[in-house]
């Protein structure tokens, strides 16, 4: 376990491997721990960074702190800066990429590459259930209800894969660290994010990896960052939900891979093979 120390509070964040740095990110309700196999596999040939962002895992902000998608955009920024990472590939899952994306646009100086997985571009794709989770008045009594609020973590988990009890697993655990306000909170900014009018500022080279059975984002997600980047390719599994690294775990690295060394920009919206 390692953490970094900043004046906004302890960043927790595993490393794994030597070379040029990446950056993972993790979605909401998740930990860096849903990119064990990523950053063991890539770490053979990268320097791979995941971290906790505030409010979940074990990242401890000072209080004060909010959970916003741009909170976590700075957040990313300290981190790198703080480690001395000066540019590096952001991958980012689900709110994770829109943080990836935001953190491109904001300082495109520090950023390669983009590669986003099941990231909503604007919220309304978000899931009518993830919307609800804005709200802090039901977000409240979620958490005043335990049995409740492990429900509906089991129901997301059920929708977002079909190892759906394997995910829940990983998530409860990192549920109990989770806060009521970090909960509301990031998926409520996350709710009312829309990145269209800024994605033709977005100058790396970027990748996007959409499950056509993702319940959780909309799929269609994949064609809004196309219309917003010209140069941007994506890639839709169509054996996938919103959990490619459990659905196609060694299609998404290979992917992954292929795009860190080689990409070249496409314009087609490229499905896997049924």
């Amino acid at each position: 376990m390692t953490s970094l120390v900043t004046d906004q509070g302890i960043i927790h964040y595993e490393t794994f491997g030597r070379g040029r740095p990446i950056v993972l990110l993790h979605g909401w309700m998740e930990s860096w721990s849903v990119w064990r196999q990523t950053i063991e596999t890539l770490g053979k040939e990268y320097r791979t960074y995941a971290l906790d962002f505030w409010g979940f895992g074990d990242s401890d902000p000072t209080k004060g702190n909010t959970f916003s998608v741009d909170h976590y955009v700075d957040m990313v920024h300290s981190f790198m800066e703080n480690l001395g990472i000066q540019r590096a590939p952001l991958i980012g899952h689900s709110m994770g990429g829109t943080v990836s994306l935001s953190m491109a646009m904001r300082y495109p100086e520090k950023v390669v590459k983009v590669a986003v997985i099941g990231s909503p571009i604007y919220g309304s794709s978000l899931n009518f259930l993830l919307k609800l989770s804005g709200v802090p008045h039901l977000a409240a009594l979620l958490f005043k209800l335990p049995p409740m609020l492990n429900f509906f973590t089991f129901l997301v988990c059920a929708m977002a894969t079909n190892k759906g009890r394997r995910l829940y697993k990983m998530v409860k655990a990192d549920m109990s660290q989770v806060s009521m306000h970090s909960f509301f909170q990031s998926i409520g900014t996350l709710r009312k994010t829309d990145l269209r009018p800024q994605l033709s500022q977005l100058r790396p080279p970027t990748m996007g990896i959409y499950g056509k059975w993702d319940f959780i984002v909309h799929p269609n997600q994949g064609k809004a960052l196309q219309a917003g980047v010209a140069q941007a390719r994506v890639n839709m599994y169509n054996k996938s939900g919103h959990m490619p690294m459990m659905d196609e775990p060694d299609r998404l690295i290979a992917d992954l891979r292929d795009f860190l060394m080689y990409h070249q920009p496409e314009t087609a919206l490229k499905t896997s093979k049924p």
